[in-house]
């Protein structure tokens, strides 16, 4: 029977502090879960020799015992000792009962549907009383959480100005989901428990939503404002009017300064988009003007441009 380095099996120091260690076995259980893996043997190996380490590690008593072992273990391979030769009989369970609660293979086994494949001869032989000393299972049952499960959710621009109820189904659900005013494009929603479910009466996973934002054929969003560009006919450009402009708040009128120049930005305060999670609060509309010049001109047409060109021109 080998020595088992739980240190180097989830990647710490040996002076890892109790954090770091949890960290470390979250990470790794997270890549190798039997439910990211399904049918992987080799993951479902790892998974139970990354579990089993922080069983020892994450315990201060069976820690204080393991590192007591790993010095003499240690002691004797530098004096050219063998495995077999080892005397692991000192480090079991002396059976001094005491009401302290052991661990052995066929713990961990359960969690799998059976006894096989649980801990390790190694880990059996430290804590379950191969001393001589009495043994008994333990009743608690290690629970893990569901994996997350994620998606993706597309949504028009018009829903997410006015806010809307998307109806979905996933993993064999069906989802209802409110979508606030002003949610944007990336923005990931949590739903608690709707993920994929946990080993052994843990808790299901989440549901991460990712919305993505449709194009609009007239309005660019940037932040919580909106931009867009209205087509300005060369007359009203030079002599100034109105001109008809659709917002999502509805049609507006709006004012076109004498002499605007193409490419003039006009900004609209509070049309733009709903700000997300407050209340009457929005962003702007910027609006660019975009000249129209005149086609098809008559010749009657093209005779007045020609006297008012002579006109700019004295």
């Amino acid at each position: 029977m080998e020595y088992r380095d739980y240190y180097k099996i989830l990647g710490v120091d040996k002076k890892a502090s109790q954090d770091e260690i949890k960290r470390a076995f979250r990470k790794l259980a997270v890549k190798y879960h039997p439910d990211k893996n399904p049918g992987d043997k080799t993951a479902e190996a790892k998974f139970k020799e990354i579990s089993e380490a922080n069983e020892v590690l994450s315990d201060p008593e069976k820690r204080k015992k393991y590192d007591m072992l790993g010095e003499n273990w240690n002691n004797y391979q530098q004096q050219g000792g063998n495995a077999q030769d080892f005397d692991w009989s000192r480090y079991g369970n002396p059976g001094s009962g005491g009401g302290q609660t052991f661990y052995s293979s066929s713990d961990f086994g359960e969690m799998f549907g059976g006894s096989e494949g649980g801990f390790s001869d190694f880990f059996d032989t430290l804590f379950s009383g191969q001393g001589g000393g009495s043994r008994r299972k333990s009743s608690k049952t290690m629970q893990f959480k569901g994996q997350d499960a994620h998606a993706g959710l597309p949504v028009s621009l018009d829903e997410s100005y006015h806010g809307a109820e998307k109806v979905f189904s996933i993993n064999d659900q069906s989802i209802k989901l409110k979508i606030k005013r002003g949610i944007a494009d990336g923005q990931t929603l949590r739903l608690a428990g709707k993920g994929y479910p946990g080993m052994n009466g843990g808790a299901n996973g989440d549901l991460m939503i990712t919305i993505r934002v449709d194009k609009h054929p007239l309005f660019n969003r940037i932040d919580d404002d909106l931009y867009c560009d209205l087509p300005v006919d060369l007359y009203t450009a030079v002599l100034g009017g109105k001109e008809e402009l659709k917002t999502f708040k509805g049609k507006i009128k709006l004012d076109i300064p004498k002499e605007a120049s193409n490419g003039k930005t006009l900004r609209l305060k509070g049309l733009g988009m709903p700000v997300y999670g407050k209340t009457n609060q929005f962003g702007d509309l910027y609006v660019k003007i975009d000249i129209q010049t005149p086609k098809n001109l008559t010749p009657q047409e093209i005779k007045l441009f020609k006297e008012l060109a002579g006109l700019r021109k004295q």
